[in-house]
Parts: C-alpha cells; sequence; structure tokens
C-alpha cells in the first residue's frame, strides 16, 4: 500500500515542459534542414542559371546576417529577460572576432606580402618578433578557448563591479558605451599590436585549408547557422528554468526580489557572462566569412544597432531579435545601395517608430493581430 500511495504521489507531479513543443518544434526543425540541407544543395550542386540556385552573395549576406542574429539573441537575454541595456556588446562581438584574425593573420604564413612569418603590418611597422598576447595565436585549439575566454573574461571583471555597485538604469548603459569607444581607441593605435585602424584583412587558410573555396565558404555558413539554432535552444533552456525567472524578477522587480531573499548579483554577472560569451562567437563565425575585422566594429553605433535589432523584432521572445537582425540587416544591404544617404536615417526613424507604436515589436504586432496575448 505504501509503495502504491508513493508511486500515485509520483504521477501526480507535473511534468518538466519540453523544450520545444508543437509548432515551434517543427519550425525549428524546418530551419535546421532549411540552413543546413537545402541552402548547401540549391548553392553548390544547382547550376548558376537556374531559378533554384542561391548565389555566393547570398550565402554571405545570410552567414553574416546570421552571426548578427546571434548578438540580438544574446541581446535579448541580458535586455528582454533581465532589464539590463547594454551599448556596448560591439566590444565583445569584436573581441570574439580579433582572436579568430590573430590566428587566421598566423596562418597566412609566408604568403604575405613581404614573406616574413610576421603579419604584413607588423613587418611594415618595422616589428622584429610577436608581441606577448600573440603566443597562442599559432594553434586553432588555443585560439576557439580563446574566443570564450576572453570575451567572459572581460564580461566578469566588468559585470562583477558594475553590478556589485549597483550601478543601473542609464548609468550603466552609458558605461558600457564609454567601455565600448575606450577599447575601439585602444585597438587603433598600431603599437597595441592589432593592426590599427586597418585591422587584419587578406586571409588564406583555416586549419591549413584554404578559406576562399566555395566548399569552406559553405561550412562556415552551416557551422554559423548550427551555433544559432543551438543558441536559440539554450535561451529557450534558460528562461523556461528557475534561472529565467529570477531573472524576469530582477527585471520586474528587484527589490522586491531582494526583500524575498534572493541576491541579484550572481544571476544577472552569469547572464551577462553568457551573453558575452555568445557574442564573442559570432565575431568569431563573421571574421572567416566577411574577411576582415578591425576597431570600426568596436563603435557604439554598432553596439546601439545591436539594441535596435532586438527592439524591431520584439525583446523578451527570443526569437523576436533573431527577425529583427534579418529585417533590419535585409533593409540596410538593400537601402545603402539603391539609397546609401538615406540608411541612417531609415534606422533612426524605424527605432522611433517601434518605440513609440510597437513597444513588443514585430513579433507583438502579429501576436496582436493573430489574437494572442503578446
Amino acid at each position: 500500500m505504501a509503495g502504491s500511495s508513493s508511486h500515485s504521489v509520483l504521477a501526480d507531479l507535473p511534468q518538466p515542459a519540453p523544450l520545444l513543443a508543437g509548432r515551434a518544434r517543427m519550425a525549428w526543425l524546418a530551419a535546421l534542414v532549411f540552413l543546413c540541407a537545402v541552402v548547401p544543395v540549391l548553392n553548390l550542386a544547382t547550376p548558376a542559371g537556374s531559378v533554384f540556385h542561391i548565389s555566393d552573395f547570398m550565402v554571405a549576406l545570410v552567414g553574416k546576417i546570421m552571426c548578427y542574429a546571434i548578438c540580438a539573441l544574446a541581446m535579448d537575454l541580458i535586455w528582454g529577460y533581465t532589464g539590463i541595456l547594454s551599448l556596448g556588446h560591439g566590444l565583445f562581438f569584436a573581441l570574439g572576432g580579433y582572436a579568430m584574425g590573430m590566428y587566421l593573420m598566423r596562418e597566412i604564413g609566408l604568403d604575405g606580402n613581404y614573406k616574413s612569418a610576421l603579419p604584413d603590418f607588423m613587418v611594415f611597422l618595422d616589428w622584429k618578433t610577436l608581441p606577448w598576447h600573440w603566443a597562442l595565436s599559432h594553434s586553432l585549439l588555443a585560439t576557439l578557448l580563446l574566443i570564450v575566454l576572453v570575451p567572459g573574461v572581460v564580461a566578469l571583471v566588468f559585470g562583477y563591479f558594475a553590478f556589485r555597485s549597483r550601478i543601473k538604469g542609464v548609468y550603466f548603459s552609458i558605461i558600457t558605451q564609454a567601455l565600448t569607444f575606450a577599447a575601439m581607441l585602444l585597438f587603433f593605435r598600431n603599437e597595441t599590436g592589432f593592426g590599427g585602424n586597418n585591422g587584419f584583412t587578406d586571409f588564406k587558410r583555416i586549419a591549413g585549408l584554404p578559406i576562399a573555396t566555395p566548399q569552406m565558404r559553405m561550412f562556415l555558413f552551416v557551422l554559423t547557422a548550427l551555433f544559432l539554432l543551438g543558441f536559440y535552444l539554450l535561451a529557450r533552456y534558460l528562461v523556461a528554468s528557475k534561472f529565467g525567472r529570477v531573472l524576469q524578477a530582477v527585471r520586474d522587480a528587484e527589490s522586491r526580489l531582494m526583500f524575498s531573499g534572493y541576491s541579484p548579483l550572481g544571476y544577472k554577472l552569469t547572464i551577462w557572462v553568457i551573453s558575452a560569451v555568445m557574442c564573442g562567437v559570432a565575431g568569431a563565425l563573421y571574421v572567416p566569412q566577411v574577411g576582415i575585422i578591425n576597431p570600426s566594429e568596436m563603435s557604439p553605433a554598432n553596439s546601439i544597432e545591436i539594441a535596435v535589432w532586438a527592439a524591431v523584432g520584439g525583446r523578451a521572445t527570443l526569437i523576436g531579435p533573431i527577425v529583427g537582425a534579418f529585417l533590419v540587416n535585409g533593409a540596410k544591404s538593400w537601402l545603402t545601395v539603391a539609397y546609401p544617404e538615406f540608411w541612417l536615417y531609415f534606422l533612426g526613424a524605424l527605432f522611433i517608430v517601434v518605440t513609440l507604436f510597437l513597444p513588443q515589436g514585430v513579433i507583438g504586432l502579429v501576436r496582436r493581430l493573430r489574437g494572442q496575448q503578446p
């Protein structure tokens, strides 16, 4: 009887909700199949004259936007679900990009313009040896670790002091923007060993394989898609857990949360570091696909754009910032060619319209039109 009673009690306990259910699972699987199977076939195996062919330009564009979408997703975790607006996430994106760029520069080897083991810009500046911070740049494994560790450690140190001092709201946003701007000025200096205003470019190989081949380009595209879809699953897991509910309590009523016995510091610091690492990975995937990394990636405008993507798509929705990144950057790709002088005006007007009339973004508008709770 006792065993039967115990079994009955256990049977009545609520079962954990699946990570993806119903249409969400089908949409995720459809995106996985399309990005990782259909696109490679339509690009590599379909003749260029076919109506079904996906051009190399489109592959490169979508690959770049997927890197941006990872940053927008990271912004949603820290801003949409935790209520902390960062205007410095471009720094973490650039740090991951520079870590990858240093490795790619070492991979050039003796194929540079000066036929030297040193990167061309160092030979031009009459450097004789590599700086100390380039010591591990020859190793792909070390580079992969640095892509995670460098943005993570910078975010950990900055976040610890900022959150411990209870800096919030606009003050936190301004400090993150100042941090990014200071880093940009530092990387612009030639003596820091990061290529100055030109940065890194003219990459030849990755892991010993030519980087400019269609096969390598498609490999990087698929890898970016897998990271984007994987980070989306991670984000859904985090926000659906107890950890995620505490983050939303930090956003909505931090003082009441502290009164309930929770210390927000650990929760805010954890999600801040996770968000920074996601941006670092996005930057590392971005560099070999675009072919360049320079200090302009740390400009305050780039970090503001990440916030715009999240706002346009819809904060605290996860899928919204991804949609926002594709919408805004798709429009940017077209407008900067057709009407380059109007692009910044369009971006500013878009942000104002979304803030005033679409506080839940595009996803919130779609949900209202379908009669769902925004």
